[in-house]
């Protein structure tokens, strides 16, 4: 019986067709790897580079604040008739809102005093005038001339036109403090009469 064996060429040949086969798929498998992997390098590193940083939105008036609606402690002092009667008169225009802050209850002299937003801008009708140097200077806004005084957490701002006094405590959160006693201004024209003299720098 004759024996069949394999020759050499056929089992050289195999191998060889086996490895042309295997490194045919590495070679694609190196082409489709190679952009992948820089796709996902460029992705990840876009990613993680820093970007340039976005503008951070400004405080406005319009932006909501988180309110408190606990009542404002506010001193109550004793008015002669007169002066309490403005002062009522005062209170009762005062708007419900000063630009977006809401009004709030406060704990003393409700006929005299109200409180706007947190932190509370603070509005006190009577008590002692403001002093006003010389040198000083005054703000006319809507009509109300205005003396300024700065404090460590607030600007307050007295009338100094008027028969009787109005006080407007504005903190230093609340930016531009002139424009938060426009609306003041507007209720402080309809309800306090003018003084017979005010300083030279006020607006007739």
């Amino acid at each position: 019986m004759e024996e069949i064996t394999s020759s050499p060429a056929a089992e050289d040949s195999r191998p060889a067709r086996r490895d042309r086969s295997t490194r045919s798929a590495a070679l694609w498998a190196t082409l489709v790897a190679v952009p992948v992997t820089l796709a996902v390098a460029g992705f990840t590193f876009a990613k993680l580079a820093p970007d340039s940083p976005a503008a951070a939105p400004s405080p406005s008036a319009s932006a909501v604040r988180p309110q408190s609606s606990a009542p404002v402690e506010l001193p109550a002092p004793a008015l002669a008739e007169r002066p309490a009667t403005v002062c009522r008169a005062l209170v009762s225009q005062l708007p419900a809102t000063v630009r977006d802050l809401a009004q709030r209850p406060v704990t003393a002299g409700a006929e005299q005093n109200a409180a706007y937003g947190d932190p509370a801008l603070t509005v006190a009708c009577g008590g002692s005038p403001a002093i006003v140097q010389p040198t000083d200077e005054v703000w006319s806004v809507n009509k109300v001339c205005w003396h300024a005084v700065q404090e460590a957490d607030a600007t307050v701002l007295t009338t100094v036109d008027r028969e009787t006094p109005v006080r407007v405590r504005v903190p230093k959160q609340y930016e531009q403090p002139l424009q938060w006693v426009t609306p003041i201004s507007d209720a402080v024209v309809a309800s306090v009469p003018a003084a017979k003299t005010a300083p030279s720098g006020c607006s007739a």
